[in-house]
């Protein structure tokens, strides 16, 4: 009886083969909790719901620091302190400052000093190497396939030549020989053409196959694509974000200029009212003047007549 294992998700037992490589989930697991990426740090994680779209680290950098800003670098919405994100900074310690680029043309990858490390002895950013090695992989996926295809399809022919047998098992054999024989100079000069022209993708990349090419090219195109629609999200993210802060300045502005115009109009008719009472008051003292003034001519008069 075969050895039964459990899914890490739902703990029911399934053989080995049922099971995926690296988590360990069932079919239903796998479809019910699918590997996506998170919105903010685009790293791989296991969504837990639909609604679900940041990984647990961003939601608990959220809960800490409030929503990212697009890091200064590569433009990832994930710099939750600051204008980098936590990957450009922890780099930039160790590596250095940023280096333009080949894949995507920006100030976002960081040379490790290490020709082993770097993809196909190109300097890429972290976002081109994954999309870069997932090429590679359904690359030779592809060429799994298409090896395993043409191997069974290379034992049936075989199968039915030994059953026709005779002359006829003979000239078929000759003929397919001399024509898998005219064939490799062509693949081997496809191959040279290929890598003459000065190709992005390695020889390891070129299959049996001629199909194969334009599923590489086509796989790389759909790979920059998304690439460009992300960073055409990011910045309309970065112009959303700025256009809020324009109109959060200028309502602030429309504010200050409102109060300030109140407080001059307030000091105004402060000012006024101040005048006003001065201007009453010396009326008044004008007045009383006036009356003693009038008081002591009239008690001279007096003194003069009264011999």
């Amino acid at each position: 009886m075969a050895a039964l294992y459990a899914c890490t998700k739902c703990h029911q037992r399934f053989p080995f083969e049922a099971l995926s490589q690296g988590q360990q989930l069932c079919k239903e697991c796998r479809i019910a909790h699918p590997v996506v990426k998170c919105t903010y740090c685009r790293t791989e994680y296991q969504q837990e719901s639909k609604t679900n779209t940041i990984c647990k680290k961003c939601a608990q950098n959220v809960q800490l620091y409030g929503t990212p800003k697009p890091c200064q670098y590569c433009n990832i919405i994930a710099a939750f302190i600051g204008n980098k994100c936590q990957r450009c900074t922890n780099s930039e310690k160790k590596y250095g400052p940023p280096y333009s680029c080949e894949q995507c043309k920006q100030q976002c990858a960081f040379d490790r000093k290490d020709d082993r490390k770097k993809v196909d002895g190109k300097l890429l950013c972290w976002l081109c190497t994954l999309s870069y090695k997932r090429v590679l992989q359904k690359t030779k996926e592809q060429r799994k396939h298409l090896s395993s295809s043409s191997r069974v399809s290379h034992q049936e022919k075989e199968q039915y030549s030994r059953l026709s047998g005779g002359s006829h098992y003979n000239s078929q054999k000759t003929l397919s020989t001399s024509s898998i024989q005219n064939e490799i100079p062509k693949k081997k000069s496809k191959f040279e053409s290929v890598t003459t022209n000065g190709d992005s993708f390695s020889p390891d990349l070129a299959l049996d196959s001629p199909g194969t090419d334009h599923f590489v090219i086509i796989a790389q195109l759909k790979e920059e694509v998304a690439t460009l629609k992300k960073m055409l999200h990011q910045k309309d993210q970065m112009i959303l974000e700025k256009e809020k802060k324009i109109t959060e300045l200028k309502a602030d502005f429309q504010y200050q200029e409102s109060q300030m115009r109140a407080k001059m109009n307030q000091m105004e008719k402060t000012h006024k009212e101040v005048t006003e009472q001065l201007q009453a008051k010396n009326r008044e003292l004008l007045k009383q003047a006036a009356a003693l003034s009038k008081s002591k001519k009239s008690e001279k008069s007096g003194a003069i007549t009264s011999p």
